[in-house]
């Protein structure tokens, strides 16, 4: 009997541990189709025609049978795929616009949101009533205001200095749009570097920016990563801004997906195809890099 009992009071606990495994998993599993299921719908709807469209067809070769419709709309099907295609062209111009544009701007905004942050975290500043927790709240709080209050500002700026419609003007716009989030992420990375470090860098003989270059830089290339990433889904994403101040030379992705709505209603198969050309870049970097992702996210555990 009490063997059977010693049984029972082992098995309770088990049983727990597998429930709690099953409802973890369950809803990591329902949470990753939320997630993912929006992906699925626009790489399917590129391959659909109008009327799989309209039925609501969700699934291939069960639902509809896939189709090039979208990508041939763009000239990017396996028959138009050798052929002279000025859709084709159009979309490869606007491409290379977005990657051109959100990989500088990542870049910049990178560069120099890290030595703002390395600034904030290792000295102290004083302006005015503002101290250096004060300066970063003040960096983040510039993601608070509404990029439509800066339309007409920016309009009139970028008309006078001849930025309209060019890679620059963006450039140098979403650098200001994404520095705040920059800094503040990297701020939180460099408090978590001990500063013993950079003192043991300095006794050894290198200068304060050798130590930076050197010691802490490595450490922090994570978060750089992370923010690098971040940086550049906002900029690759960024309309508002695109359709405001370009017309022809420097339009990028998210306007042509725009352009896809008209009188006529909107062609879901090559918004779809668009999408999906879109997304997909983002999707191989996240790949590419995700140990940074992972690193970046478990910031300050420096050991």
């Amino acid at each position: 009997m009490s063997a059977i009992f010693k049984d029972d009071g082992g098995a309770a606990p088990r049983t727990k541990w597998w429930m709690s495994r099953v409802a973890i998993y369950g809803a990591l599993c329902l949470w990753a189709f939320i997630c993912l299921f929006p992906i699925f719908w626009t790489l399917t709807t590129s391959f659909k025609l109008a009327p799989d469209v309209m039925r609501g067809n969700l699934i291939p070769w069960v639902d509809f049978q896939p189709r090039w419709r979208g990508w041939e709309s763009l000239g990017l099907s396996p028959r138009l795929i050798g052929e002279v295609s000025t859709v084709r062209e159009e979309f490869l111009k606007r491409f290379w616009n977005s990657a051109v544009i959100a990989v500088s701007a990542s870049t910049l905004a990178v560069v120099l949101g890290s030595l703002a942050a390395y600034g904030l975290s290792r000295f102290n500043y004083r302006f005015g009533f503002m101290r250096n927790s004060d300066i970063s709240f003040f960096f983040l709080s510039q993601m608070i205001l509404p990029p439509v209050v800066l339309a007409l500002p920016f309009l009139v700026l970028y008309k006078s200095l001849a930025l309209l419609d060019s890679r620059i003007g963006l450039i140098l716009l979403y650098t200001l749009t994404v520095l705040p989030i920059v800094i503040w992420i990297m701020r939180d990375q460099f408090q978590g570097i001990p500063v013993e470090l950079e003192e043991a860098a300095l006794v050894d003989g290198l200068g304060i920016w050798g130590a930076f270059l050197q010691i802490v830089l490595p450490i922090a290339l994570p978060g750089m990563v992370a923010a690098f990433i971040l940086s550049l889904v906002l900029c690759w994403n960024e309309y508002f801004f695109a359709a405001l101040l370009t017309s022809t030379n420097a339009t990028t992705l998210p306007v042509m997906v725009a352009s896809q709505t008209g009188s006529q209603g909107i062609n879901w198969w090559s918004m779809a195809a668009l999408s999906s050309a879109a997304i997909l870049p983002l999707v191989f970097v996240a790949i590419f890099l995700e140990k940074y992702i992972i690193k970046g996210m478990a910031a300050g555990a420096v050991k």
